[in-house]
């Protein structure tokens, strides 16, 4: 059992007798939001960095203990006891565990201060308000339980605050727990003895940097597929368009040949040893699936090969083994054996492809050789933005691999739980999600769920943005204020754009860190060694 101490403690009695609130301690992780609020990609930002720093005085608003944790003014720290004692213990996953000691003194005045309030807010009968009531005529009639709790709960609010003292400026925020069980302090609770509670905080992570040089003098391999290529893409987009002007025909003399579309029934099922089939493979199926023979990338391989020349209403059946870096893991690597149906089979009836195509091709052009350079250009521009994007990508694989960094849980779920709840609002903007499958999307245990399953994703991530905070402050580096203005402006649109409530000052605060990471892979692109090798080389 965990607590987390609410900032305010209020003992207010019932009008027939005065009870304890209990949720002034509440039983339940750190990490309360189950979807914090996710914001917009910002249109000049090619990536959107998660708000974690390398060192409190970097980012001294993420490493701080919030109000809600512990409700305290530095002008009230004169008056803490000084003989509280506190010790320090580090713990795994960057945390501190505080062991505190109240001693009897401070125990004492706490609960005197608990009788007091009960009695100014209490109506005991025979007592007139303002009239002192003798301690064990309030006790009988408040109960010692109630006072006994609250006693407790006013030693831990005084005391907390102190007891945080040492990890100041150190701790992350939300992440204050008390794991000594209630019912301990409670069932040991004396006015003659010491009261002792332990308090685990997580703490701002250390980088530890795997290489002499740190991440100067980077080693950057680039992997570029051919479809990033601008006279590939070029060649592919006119096909497209000139194909989008054809008419289709069905196929009634031949088999399934590249350049024809077909609608196929496909079905899966694992192929065990001795050639037995095994269980089906539902996210392999597919009822009227519409095949284009000249756009097969994304194929398993060997699957084109094994259905060319089929015709209208036959069936095949072969086996195929998914490669080792297919998209879903429990599929990797796995033998199955696929039953084909051709349910339609049509070729394209196309115009001839000349300048009287142009307008249609693409409005505004008159000429062939202009939609050509058109669209050139086009691709040149999304060429060089793609390169770009592998180019960011393969830096920050290479950050995350020379840094080693003890992540705290909480710091783990926040950033695991950013990136959820992003990824729910992209599919609900898309209109891809109903009522029911968002409600149980956002469920509790889908959040689990995907932690687990993007747990070296979401621990990459945040290795590589501690490292780009670390490389913004020793670098020095710098963004304009025109530069802040404008992003926020930007993104205040996206927000107003999708209908969505927003803080300003958090936007501003995403804002910066964009911005940090930004100019820290600009600088890296500059001073790193980056080769760009053909994905198919390498």
């Amino acid at each position: 059992m965990e607590l987390v101490v609410n900032s305010a403690l209020y003992l207010l009695p019932s009008r027939s007798r005065p009870s304890l609130l209990s949720s002034s301690f509440t039983e339940m992780p750190a990490s309360k939001n189950l979807l914090p609020a996710s914001f917009p990609k910002f249109a000049s930002s090619r990536h959107s960095f998660p708000r974690v720093s390398s060192s409190p005085s970097q980012n001294s608003r993420l490493f701080v203990v919030s109000a809600s944790a512990v409700a305290v003014q530095h002008a009230e720290r004169d008056r803490f006891p000084t003989d509280v004692q506190v010790t320090e213990t580090k713990e795994p996953r960057s945390s501190v565990r505080l062991s505190v000691e109240v001693p009897p003194a401070v125990c004492q005045e706490c609960y005197r201060k608990v009788l007091d309030e009960f009695a100014r807010l209490s109506k005991v009968p025979g007592f007139r308000p303002g009239k002192k009531i003798p301690e064990n005529i309030l006790v009988n009639y408040i109960g010692r339980q109630n006072i006994q709790q609250a006693a407790i709960e006013a030693i831990l609010k005084k005391t907390l605050p102190q007891a945080m003292s040492s990890v100041e400026g150190r701790a992350l925020k939300d992440s204050v727990r008390i794991v000594t069980k209630f019912s301990e302090m409670y069932d040991t609770f004396s006015l003659q003895d010491v009261l002792r509670y332990d308090v685990v905080v997580d703490v701002a992570p250390e980088i530890k940097w795997l290489s002499e040089n740190k991440y100067k003098n980077m080693k950057i391999i680039v992997e570029i597929d051919d479809i990033i290529n601008a006279q590939n893409a070029a060649e592919i987009e006119l096909r497209r368009r000139h194909k989008a002007l054809g008419s289709l025909r069905i196929v009634t003399d031949r088999g399934l040949q590249i350049g024809d579309l077909v609608v196929l029934d496909i079905f899966a099922t694992t192929l065990e040893r001795g050639e037995s089939k095994g269980e089906t493979i539902p996210s392999a199926e597919r009822k009227g699936f519409h095949l284009d023979t000249e756009e097969s990338d994304n194929l398993l391989p060997g699957f084109l090969g094994s259905i060319i020349g089929i015709r209208q209403g036959e069936t095949r059946s072969f086996p195929l083994q998914f490669q080792e870096s297919w998209g879903q893991e429990n599929l990797q690597g796995v033998h199955a054996q696929f039953t084909v149906e051709c349910k339609e089979l049509f070729y394209r009836n196309l115009p001839e492809l000349d300048d009287s195509l142009s307008e249609k091709l693409l409005p505004g052009c008159t000429t062939l050789s202009q939609v050509q350079e058109k669209i050139f250009q086009r691709c040149r521009e999304m060429e060089q933005t793609a390169i770009d994007q592998a180019t960011d990508n393969a830096i920050l694989d290479q950050l995350s691999k020379i840094v080693e960094v003890d992540i705290p849980q909480s710091l783990f779920e926040e950033q695991g739980r950013q990136l959820y709840g992003a990824k729910l609002l992209q599919l609900q903007a898309g209109k891809k999600l109903n009522e029911h499958q968002l409600a149980s999307l956002s469920s509790e245990k889908a959040v689990n769920e995907y932690l687990e399953n993007e747990r070296e994703n979401i621990t990459n991530i945040i290795k590589q943005m501690l490292a780009v905070g670390e490389i913004f402050k020793a670098e020095n580096l710098q963004y304009s204020t025109e530069e802040l203005v404008k992003e926020v402006e930007n993104s205040v649109v996206e927000f107003k754009r999708h209908n969505q409530e927003y803080d300003e000052e958090s936007v501003r605060e995403q804002v910066q860190d964009v911005l940090e990471g930004a100019k820290v892979l600009e600088w890296l692109r500059e001073n790193a060694d980056i080769q760009y090798v053909n994905k198919l080389e390498s």
